[in-house]
Protein backbone atom coordinates (compact mmCIF):
# COMPACT_ATOMS: atom_id res chain seq x y z
CA UNK A 1 0.00 0.00 0.00
CA UNK A 2 1.71 3.02 -1.55
CA UNK A 3 1.12 6.61 0.62
CA UNK A 4 1.82 8.22 -2.68
CA UNK A 5 -0.88 6.90 -4.52
CA UNK A 6 -3.38 8.10 -1.84
CA UNK A 7 -4.87 11.65 -2.16
CA UNK A 8 -4.66 13.43 1.19
CA UNK A 9 -7.58 13.37 3.73
CA UNK A 10 -7.55 17.33 3.77
CA UNK A 11 -7.94 17.29 -0.28
CA UNK A 12 -10.41 14.97 0.06
CA UNK A 13 -12.20 16.72 2.56
CA UNK A 14 -12.56 20.23 0.67
CA UNK A 15 -13.79 18.18 -2.10
CA UNK A 16 -16.80 16.85 0.04
CA UNK A 17 -17.21 20.81 1.38
CA UNK A 18 -17.09 21.82 -2.20
CA UNK A 19 -20.09 19.44 -3.24
CA UNK A 20 -21.77 20.33 0.16
CA UNK A 21 -21.32 23.63 -1.31
CA UNK A 22 -22.83 23.13 -4.69
CA UNK A 23 -25.64 20.82 -3.64
CA UNK A 24 -26.78 23.46 -1.44
CA UNK A 25 -26.58 26.33 -3.70
CA UNK A 26 -28.40 23.59 -6.40
CA UNK A 27 -31.16 22.95 -3.68
CA UNK A 28 -31.85 26.67 -3.11
CA UNK A 29 -32.01 27.87 -6.87
CA UNK A 30 -34.62 24.69 -7.23
CA UNK A 31 -36.94 25.78 -3.93
CA UNK A 32 -36.87 29.52 -5.40
CA UNK A 33 -38.02 28.21 -8.93
CA UNK A 34 -40.77 26.04 -7.49
CA UNK A 35 -41.80 29.27 -5.00
CA UNK A 36 -41.84 31.10 -8.18
CA UNK A 37 -44.71 28.88 -10.07
CA UNK A 38 -46.54 28.39 -7.20
CA UNK A 39 -47.14 31.84 -6.44
CA UNK A 40 -51.06 32.22 -6.35
CA UNK A 41 -50.87 35.71 -6.49
CA UNK A 42 -48.11 35.66 -9.26
CA UNK A 43 -50.55 33.29 -11.05
CA UNK A 44 -53.81 35.06 -10.81
CA UNK A 45 -52.73 37.97 -12.18
CA UNK A 46 -51.23 36.11 -15.42
CA UNK A 47 -54.03 34.60 -16.05
CA UNK A 48 -56.98 36.41 -15.10
CA UNK A 49 -58.38 37.06 -18.31
CA UNK A 50 -58.29 33.14 -19.37
CA UNK A 51 -59.97 32.44 -16.47
CA UNK A 52 -62.62 35.45 -16.90
CA UNK A 53 -63.24 34.22 -20.06
CA UNK A 54 -63.52 30.51 -19.32
CA UNK A 55 -66.00 31.61 -16.45
CA UNK A 56 -67.72 33.64 -18.77
CA UNK A 57 -68.51 31.32 -21.50
CA UNK A 58 -69.54 28.53 -18.78
CA UNK A 59 -71.91 30.87 -16.86
CA UNK A 60 -73.33 31.90 -21.02
CA UNK A 61 -74.08 28.18 -21.61
CA UNK A 62 -75.31 27.49 -17.94
CA UNK A 63 -77.20 30.18 -18.05
CA UNK A 64 -78.79 29.56 -21.53
CA UNK A 65 -79.31 25.82 -20.80
CA UNK A 66 -81.24 26.96 -17.61
CA UNK A 67 -83.28 29.33 -19.12
CA UNK A 68 -84.12 26.94 -21.84
CA UNK A 69 -85.87 24.35 -20.04
CA UNK A 70 -88.61 27.34 -18.92
CA UNK A 71 -88.74 28.72 -22.57
CA UNK A 72 -89.21 25.66 -24.64
CA UNK A 73 -92.47 24.01 -25.62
Amino acid sequence: MSTSNQTPTYELELKAADQRRRLHDSVEELKTQVRGKLDVKRNAREHLWIASGVTAMVSLVLGYGFGGMFTRH
